[in-house]
């Protein structure tokens, strides 16, 4: 079919007319967008008219509105688009007229023909790029360019179609629900966009729906909310649903465009299954000798949820004797360990039936199903070869110490607990009884004493016995012996301590010398008591006698005042001190006595003879000071005459006229082998110098003018001068067999540094400045300060 044309005149100030030529498939959604965007109400039965195919030629009242013209998007085809025609009330034919286009899209993608004023899309337009474009159309002579008219402004916008389908941006979607959740419980909601023009027409308006996943699910057309659509979804039964969702634009209507998108939906587990043991008998064989707390054996229950819903505990709720078993829950297994509280013993009960519940930690209490499963565990107590048991897991015996060897001190006894009952044979662990004091009966566990037994050494002595199966020494149990050894009187009792008393020459009769206590080794039931006594040969002693002070010790007091140095300096008084045990046991100490010079305050200041000799009327302190003073004076002139000796002469500054070289001695002592600095080697080691350069050490080196040093041949006179001294000492028969020191004055060819002397120098002393000695360290510190000196002795 041809193109509709449509004209109307534009009520511009220009006088300016539009066509609009519109391809037929078209017309009749231009048709609502010319009345929609372009026209005034005037216009509408004109317009229905034009768009229906007919040809509009007489010309309306100015009044309508020009400034906007339409152009389908997507339209293709094999000539321009014609979008309309621009036409002026100055084209009457004999004005030569040109019709300019400028503005977005002018030249390039707009085109006008200077002659029609025809206006087409040269390309192919999109709306989702750019919705519209503003242009401007202007009449210039077509001679001269003149503008005829001003600048006249328009929009091209380009009308939408559905050429772009609906979008999930965020899909694929994932989900989860509960399972067995109420139908209408929302899941999840999904979202697609259309790109098309919301505005106009039906093309970006979406409706949803699935494709796939019913019966499960269902969707709202509208709100894109998916929800359950089936009772009873059972995670056990199926975990996982994979949903397609399809979003359809024109309102779902024939000729729409659609997307789709999955949404996988995860059933998540509630807790709607009890555990179930998988089956209702266990029967375990656990042998006698099983230790406590060790595992006997296990049981399961299996739960079909999983994670925290299928976690349980397990409990023993009835059997006999509950209390020697007790069931624990593995965590990572969740299984029930059956361990042992107390030990089994197949001669005293030879099997246990025991009842079992598993039940689930987490539960619904309002669900009325009931969380827990019970199954019978029947246990068959197996017989073991077991170890002797001895009577009591500790003996305690009792001896006398110093008892005859092979007294019996005990007996133990063990015997075998199974059936067959073997005989037992006894042993001591020698570990435990590593000196052999004790043996014992391997038949009859009898112990009996092995070596003499001393309680003031050892009071206690703890043993191991061991009893074994004759049929099977494998089999073996330990009992500790505990053997205390029993207390007799067989130490006498002797002085606490060595005593030494002092007897003041000017004492009283009376006075107490000395205090004397004794100590017994032994302990006594009831206790110490010592009696005291002197010798019988010194019952009726003139000099001293004993007082009992009734608390285990005496008092030794003098007789008389007339104790002397001069005529005995010492006595011996023997004390015979005796226990109380049976048979009582005594020993006899003897107390030495000096007899010393004391003050007026009875304070001993002297217990030598020699002190007689002294003058009459000197006393110990007097001589004292006197010999502290004599000391003093001593040390006085000793340290007087060293320093004396030691004392450095004052060093003599010639004058300026005295040309002689002035010799200055110090005692600065040298660094040792480690003083490296006192001296340059490599000057022995090469006399003619590094380069013809030498430097000099006794002012302060100038480091611009430093040559780059560079190896140099060695000292060839000085090297060969003290080999041949070398070889000389080495085979001197006369030289001593050890190290010496060997002192030659030997010089060498000569300095290459020049005399040291100041007569060579062209300075006089008084331009040097000897200050820079005192940076070189302290070796050369004692020589500036010396320099320092002079200087300051030739200015006074």
């Amino acid at each position: 079919m041809r193109d509709t044309v449509i004209f109307h005149t534009a009520g511009t100030p220009n006088g300016w007319c539009i066509e609009y030529y519109i391809p037929s498939p078209f017309a009749m959604e231009a048709n609502e967008a010319i009345q929609s965007k372009s026209l005034q109400t005037g216009s509408t039965a004109l317009l229905r008219g034009l768009a229906e195919g007919q040809r509009i030629l007489s010309r309306a009242k100015r009044g309508w509105v020009w400034n906007q013209m339409f152009v389908l998007e997507e339209f293709s085809g094999p000539d321009p688009i014609l979008v309309g025609r621009l036409h002026t009330d100055l084209d009457v034919g004999s004005t030569p007229i040109k019709y300019v286009l400028a503005g977005e899209g002018a030249g390039t993608i707009f085109a006008i023909n200077e002659i029609t004023g025809d206006i087409h899309a040269m390309k192919r337009l999109d709306r989702e790029e750019k919705a519209e474009y503003t242009l401007t159309a202007q009449v210039v002579n077509r001679d001269t360019d003149q503008p005829l008219e001003p600048p006249s402004e328009f929009i091209i916008k380009v009308q939408d179609i559905n050429d772009n389908p609906p979008q999930f941006v965020e899909g694929p979607y994932r989900a989860s629900v509960p399972e067995m959740s109420q139908v209408g419980t929302s899941v999840t909601r999904v979202t697609a966009t259309d790109a098309d023009d919301p505005v106009y027409g039906n093309s970006a308006k979406l409706v949803y729906s699935i494709l796939d996943g019913q019966p499960y699910f269902s969707i709202d057309p509208n709100t894109a909310i998916i929800k359950i659509a089936l009772h009873g979804m059972d995670r056990e039964m199926r975990e996982e649903y994979l949903v397609v969702i399809q979003a359809k634009d024109m309102g779902g209507h024939m000729g729409g465009l659609s997307g789709t998108t999955t949404v996988t939906v995860t059933l998540t587990d509630v807790n709607d299954n009890p555990p179930k043991f998988s089956k209702s008998l266990y029967e375990f064989v656990i042998p006698e000798d099983l230790g406590i707390g060790k595992p006997g054996g296990k049981v399961k229950a299996n739960d079909r949820d999983i994670g925290e819903n299928a976690k349980s505990t397990y409990n023993i709720i009835d059997g006999d004797e509950k209390d020697v078993f007790e069931i624990t829950t593995d965590a990572q297994t969740q299984e029930g360990i059956l361990r042992l509280k107390k030990l089994l013993n197949f001669e005293t009960k030879k099997s246990y039936t025991l009842k079992v519940e598993a039940a689930n930690i987490r539960f619904d209490p309002n669900s009325g199903v009931p969380f827990k499963d019970t199954a019978t565990v029947k246990i068959a107590v197996e017989d073991s070869d077991e170890p002797p048991v001895f009577s009591k897991p500790t003996f305690v015996l009792q001896v006398d110490e110093n008892a005859p060897i092979n007294t019996v001190i005990g007996t133990v006894t063990a015997r075998d607990p199974d059936v067959t009952g073997s005989l037992v044979r006894y042993f001591i662990d020698r570990h435990t009884d590593l000196e052999r004091q004790f043996n014992i009966n391997v038949d009859d566990g009898k112990i009996t004493l092995a070596k003499p037994l001393d309680r003031e050494t050892d009071m206690w002595h703890n043993i191991t016995v061991t009893a074994t199966e004759i049929r099977n020494h494998s089999q073996i149990s330990r009992a500790i012996v505990a053997i205390r050894v029993l207390d007799i009187n067989d130490n006498a009792p002797e002085f606490a301590t060595e005593y030494e008393a002092f007897l003041c020459e000017n004492g009283k009769p009376g006075q107490v010398i000395q205090t004397v206590s004794a100590v017994d080794k032994d302990d006594p039931i009831q206790g110490h008591y010592f009696e005291y006594r002197l010798i019988p040969e010194m019952l009726n002693n003139p000099n001293f006698t004993i007082k009992n002070n009734g608390d285990n010790s005496i008092s030794v007091l003098a007789k008389h005042d007339t104790f002397r140095r001069q005529k005995q300096e010492m006595y011996f008084l023997p004390i015979i001190v005796t226990d109380n045990g049976s048979p009582p046991m005594s020993s006899t100490n003897t107390l030495t006595i000096r007899v010393c010079g004391c003050s007026r305050e009875g304070i001993v200041q002297s217990c030598n003879v020699e002190a007689y000799v002294l003058p009459i009327g000197l006393s110990m302190g007097a001589l004292i000071a006197i010999l502290a003073c004599i000391i003093l004076l001593l040390v006085i002139v000793v340290l007087f005459v060293t320093l004396r000796r030691h004392k450095n002469k004052p060093l003599i500054i010639k004058d300026d006229e005295d040309v002689r070289e002035n010799i200055i001695r110090y005692d600065d002592e040298g660094g040792g082998e480690e003083d490296t600095e006192a001296f340059d080697i490599a000057t022995l080691q090469n006399p003619d110098g590094i380069n013809g350069y030498l430097p000099r050490k006794d002012i302060k080196p100038d480091l611009q003018f430093m040559p780059r040093q560079s190896g140099g041949p060695n000292g060839v006179d000085v090297d060969e001068f003290i080999n041949v001294r070398l070889h000389e000492a080495d085979n001197d028969p006369t030289a001593p067999p050890y190290d010496s020191i060997q002192i030659y004055g030997y010089e060498g060819r000569g300095s290459i540094a020049g005399s040291l002397s100041s007569l060579e120098t062209a300075s006089s002393d008084s331009d040097q400045n000897y200050d820079y000695l005192r940076e070189w360290g302290p070796r050369f510190r004692r020589l500036g300060e010396l320099y320092s000196v002079g200087e300051s002795d030739k200015e006074t």
